[in-house]
């Protein structure tokens, strides 16, 4: 075996795998910038989790545990955001598909025969963008609510003038 793998393919090797480490360390970096602009969006009463702490999601192995403390905080958060500016949307948003996430990236850490890894792998993966796809969402629908109040205060505005 040691023949097959000369000097040369086990550097190349080992950049490839530092790259697609690098890559998935800027994916997680982007999906807890996401839930961090959510989370600043939401009024520091009704939060459940402080946007700083998305950042949690960034760190490998913690972030196993740490995605269903999001999935179930984040929810609790848009549920009392949502409860206060009266939008009606669904009972706990986001909780069923980020808890879905959570646990297929937990299972592929288990160790399981290979085909049932990799299945975890792809249900994790379609999960992941669905419950980033989600969150993304709900992040429009507060900056669109926001904008709707803000023009009503300007309709006011001029009213009273």
């Amino acid at each position: 075996m040691s023949e097959v793998i000369t000097p040369e393919l086990a550097t190349e090797l080992q950049r490839i795998g530092i790259f697609v480490v690098l890559i998935i360390l800027v994916i997680w970096a982007f999906f807890a910038y996401t839930i961090r602009n959510t989370l600043l969006l939401i009024a520091e009463e009704n939060r459940c989790i402080q946007p700083g702490q998305s950042w949690l999601l960034v760190i490998p192995l913690f972030n196993v545990y740490w995605n269903f403390e999001v999935a179930r905080r984040l929810s609790n958060s848009l549920n009392n955001e949502f409860f206060d500016r009266k939008i009606a949307v669904e009972v706990n948003p986001g909780l069923g598909i980020g808890l879905t996430y959570a646990w297929s990236f937990l299972i592929y850490y288990f160790p399981f025969p290979l085909f049932w890894k990799m299945l975890a792998m792809i249900v994790s993966f379609v999960y992941f963008i669905s419950y980033w796809y989600k969150i993304n969402q709900f992040r429009e629908l507060l900056i669109e609510h926001n904008k709707f109040l803000e023009s009503e205060k300007n309709k006011e505005k001029t009213n009273e003038d």
